[in-house]
Order: C-alpha cells, then structure tokens, then sequence
C-alpha cells in the first residue's frame, strides 16, 4: 500500500471509531447513594476497580492543609479486619497492583487486579470506607511520611517551590491557591482527629463513586456492589462543595524567583480560566483547542514556529489547560528561552507572538489537524481501561454526568477556530495575568 494510501486509510478508521470508542458505560444508584459505573472491555480478563470520593485539598478545614492527602496515606493502615499494610500486601498476593491520590477536587483508590479478583477488591475497599483504624503511632509515622514526601518533592525542588507560590499569587482567596500536599507548617500540626472528623465527614457512600472497568458484566457488578457497599451508611446532610471565590482581578501579578539550583530561565503566565461545567463544557472546549493551537504539540504549534524556529528566542514552549476541576482553574504559557535571550527579551518575544496569533488568526489547515490528532487520542487512550475509569472518574467526581463525558469529543469537534480565537481574546488579559520569572541566582538581576 503507498503511503499516502495507508494514511488516509489510517485517518478513515480513527473518524469511523474503533472497538475501543465504543467502549459502553453502564450507570446504576445504590440505596445508599454511591453512584457506579461499569465500563465493559472484554479483551484481557482483567478489571480496574476505582473509587473515588468528591472531596479534595480543596475542602479541607481553614488551617488543616494537607489534610486530605494525610488521610489517603492513612487509609492504608488498616481497618477492624485488615491490620497495617495488610491490604496492598493482599492485592500483590494476588497479582494486582493499587495505589491512590489526591487532587484539589478528589481522592481515589485503585486496584487492577485479575477479573476473577474482583469481589476481594470490593470487598476490602467497602471496609476501609467506614471502618477505618488509626493508632495514634500510625499517625505519628505518617505525619512523618507527609512532611519527607514534601521535603522531598517541594521543599528540595526550586521549580516546585515557584509552582506553589504561583499557586498562591494566582488564587487570593480559592483554595486552589493552597498545595494539595499542605504547608509544611500546617502539616506539622495535624493530629488524629483531624484525620478522623475529615474522613468521618466525607469517607461515605453517597460522596463516592465505584468505577469498574474491564472484563465484567454489569449485572455480576451490581450483585457485588450491593452485597458490599450497599449495607453501609450515608453521612446525613452531607453539605454541599461550595467554596470561597476569588475577587475580580485588577493588575497584573508578577513573581521573581532566583536559586542557584535552578539550571535554566524560564517565563510562566497563567490566567484564571473557566472548567467544565456540566450541560455547558463549549467554553472549555475552545480554551482545550486553544492550548493545542498555542503550544500542544511542541515545535508545529503556532507557539513553537513562532519563538523556536522564526525568532529563535526559545528552546522550549508550551501552552496547558485542563478543565477538570469544581471551579475556576488555569490556563497556563511556559517559555524557556534560548542561549543568550534575556527573560526580558523572551517575554517581549512572547507578547508579540501572542499579539500577532491575536490579529492573525488560525491557520485552517492547523486547526482541522489539531481535531483530527484530538480525536485519535481520544481512541487510542480508551485502549487502556485504566485511562478510561480515571476519565470517568475525575469527570463525574467534578460535577459532570457520564451523558457530558461522552458529548465531550463531538464538543471539541464542533467547535471553530473563530469560537477559539474570542475565547484567546478573551483571556489573554495582562491586567489578569500572573507572570513568574525563575532564574539562577546569579541571573537575579535580570
């Protein structure tokens, strides 16, 4: 077959859908309010089993920060019939693997396990939602665990360090403002009860969703679910995921960060942006378009061309936004220039590349491969049952329905490039903008 041949037969398969688009998701309510989806793929017997509760960094208790990610640490400590340990050790026994995290927006568990495994993982997962246990020496280690994890990964890392305090400068008042890991200060002080009142609160069937993607059938999922979580019980008058907002924007932000640990400079900005709300995710579509356009793929993004090849101030762009979220979250442009540019000089370049895309336009020829390269990682991700079960997961465990999740390619492929380019206007406001310059400390001067 000549090549020209084997790619439009290549692009035709991947409009036309595959096995794996058409992967059918299967919606039920236990008595008790837990939510379940089950997404049936039968290729290889095996099953990922996911829950995931609607709560997050964000919902913790004002000076409790870190919380949330404590109490997914302690969750694998034990219950009334599982000791210390005792569950990951079971989950390897037979063959599986398991994990979790913590967002601003959700806490997850996961197991991917054997398909034969299955009712052992619901089973041992219905017990730690409400019967967890915690001795005051499990807390004591795990605080522990907490603070060197961030030592680790923040407080030993410049550029993680930049990151959280752009976090802080972006968000006055939201507590996406807040690291999901907690300040260490905060973290130092976090006590038993803290942990328990949090999972008390929100460690319930009906602030959770069961996710089971794989060989199973939905009617041996719901016989299971039932058996397992249906008996426990809801938390009464749980409250609703309402939290402080910012205040409008009226100038400009601008952070300056030097460490002599930092190996290269590079320019950041970000922008408040609007999630994805359900029944109405159009303008979440252009602004997810709109990153592609600026800086998705690299080199042949408007972004890249532009700054990397044309001007040759930059080594390296990017652009990024991920709507997923309860509330309003970022969109973000990354910069590193090349040998000899001055931050300075780099951002210059930076706003004229954006003042032109802004009176320029889209290139069609771009655009129309952009949504083409969209929808064939939308196919080829649902390949993988556990891509599929966290984008179900993090969708509904943000506000949307398993009817938004499956609209949202076809939103992404209805949209224009003109509907893209009022949203950049839109957005790109300097006097709403956040902008970090992070440089060696010799570069200070800059």
């Amino acid at each position: 077959m000549r090549p020209a041949l084997a790619l439009l037969t290549a692009l035709a398969l991947l409009l036309s859908g595959s096995p794996a688009a058409a992967v059918p998701a299967t919606t039920f309510t236990l008595d008790n309010g837990m939510e379940v989806v089950v997404l049936e793929d039968h290729r290889a017997p095996v099953v990922v089993h996911m829950v995931w509760y609607r709560v997050g960094a964000a919902d913790e208790p004002p000076g409790k920060s870190g919380v949330a990610h404590f109490l997914e640490h302690l969750l694998f400590k034990g219950t009334d019939d599982l000791g210390p340990g005792e569950f990951s050790r079971i989950v390897a026994r037979n063959g599986g693997s398991d994990n979790a995290f913590t967002s601003w927006d959700y806490t997850a568990y996961f197991q991917r396990v054997a398909a034969d495994r299955l009712e052992l993982m619901m089973r041992m997962e219905a017990d730690r939602m409400r019967d967890l246990r915690m001795s005051e020496e499990d807390v004591a280690t795990e605080r522990q665990v907490i603070l060197e994890e961030r030592g680790q990964r923040v407080d030993s890392q410049p550029n993680a360090l930049f990151r959280e305090q752009r976090g802080a400068a972006q968000f006055l008042n939201h507590p996406y403002g807040i690291p999901v890991i907690g300040w260490r200060h905060e973290m130092e002080r976090l006590e038993r009860e803290d942990a328990y009142a949090f999972y008390r609160r929100y460690y319930a069937p009906n602030n959770a969703i069961l996710i089971v993607a794989g060989d199973v059938r939905p009617q041996e999922v719901r016989a299971l679910a039932e058996r397992y979580y249906g008996p426990l019980e809801p938390t009464p008058d749980l409250p609703p995921r309402i939290r402080p907002q910012e205040p409008p924007q009226l100038v400009e932000r601008r952070l300056t960060f030097a460490d002599p640990r930092i190996a290269q400079p590079y320019i950041t900005r970000s922008y408040i942006a609007p999630e994805r709300d359900s029944g109405d995710q159009r303008a979440a579509a252009r602004l997810t378009l709109l990153a592609e356009v600026l800086g998705g793929d690299g080199a042949t993004s408007m972004l890249g061309r532009k700054l990397l090849f044309e001007e040759k101030k930059a080594i390296f762009v990017s652009a990024s936004y991920d709507g997923t979220a309860v509330d309003d979250t970022t969109f973000g442009l990354v910069m590193v220039p090349a040998a000899g540019v001055s931050l300075q000089e780099a951002e210059a370049a930076l706003d004229r590349a954006l003042a032109e895309f802004l009176e320029e336009g889209i290139e069609p020829e771009q655009f129309a491969r952009i949504r083409m390269q969209l929808r064939a990682a939308r196919i080829y991700g649902r390949d993988n049952i556990g891509t599929l079960a966290r984008e179900y997961g993090a969708g509904l465990a943000t506000g949307l329905t398993v009817a938004d999740i499956e609209a949202w390619p076809d939103i992404l492929q209805e949209v224009s490039a003109e509907e893209v380019l009022a949203a950049a206007r839109e957005l790109f406001d300097r006097d709403r903008a956040v902008t970090g310059w992070g440089m060696p400390a010799e570069e200070g001067g800059q």
